[in-house]
């Protein structure tokens, strides 16, 4: 048997960050829902500052020109959860800032409370390149008379 497997030409890779970052979304949206934290978690989130959609303060994107770590402890607020990204006001030396993230554009979420750690890939900051829509064939269904059972044809169209 051979090492050598094939690429595979689904992105399972890409399946499985995308699944894990809307981990991190639900445990933020209940946060949210919540109003706090409970009990004595915490949370680190890195993320990549430069990273398309992130929306940080001009002094911490110079201060943090390629990766950024915030911990949502005791100070934060705002906290507000979407589909796609986060937003939360943090202080930083004294000053209130808010900052907005893309879920893709976190690299690392830590809960030390509870000794849990998600580490992620960095997702490119390009746009995928615009593609025309797939044309399947649509399958044709039939149900059969009498019974429940239903038959597919995934046949070419006539």
């Amino acid at each position: 048997m051979s090492d050598d497997l094939p690429d595979s030409l689904i992105p399972y890779d890409e399946i499985v960050q995308e699944a894990l970052r809307a981990v991190v979304g639900r445990v933020l949206g209940e946060v949210e829902r919540s109003g706090g934290l409970p009990g004595s978690h915490h949370f680190y989130i890195t993320f990549k500052t430069q990273a398309v959609g992130v929306d940080i303060p001009k002094q911490l994107a110079e201060r943090f020109p390629d990766e950024m770590t915030i911990v949502l402890q005791n100070k934060f607020w705002d906290l507000k959860v979407g589909e796609d990204a986060f937003g939360v006001s943090l202080t930083f030396n004294q000053v209130a800032s808010h900052l907005y993230i893309p879920f893709a554009a976190i690299t690392a979420f830590v809960d030390p409370a509870v000794n849990f750690a998600l580490q992620f890939q960095a997702q490119a900051d390009e746009m995928p390149e615009p593609h025309e829509e797939a044309e399947n064939d649509m399958p044709q269904v039939k149900a059969e008379d009498g019974s429940n059972v239903v038959t597919v044809d995934f046949g070419k169209k006539k």
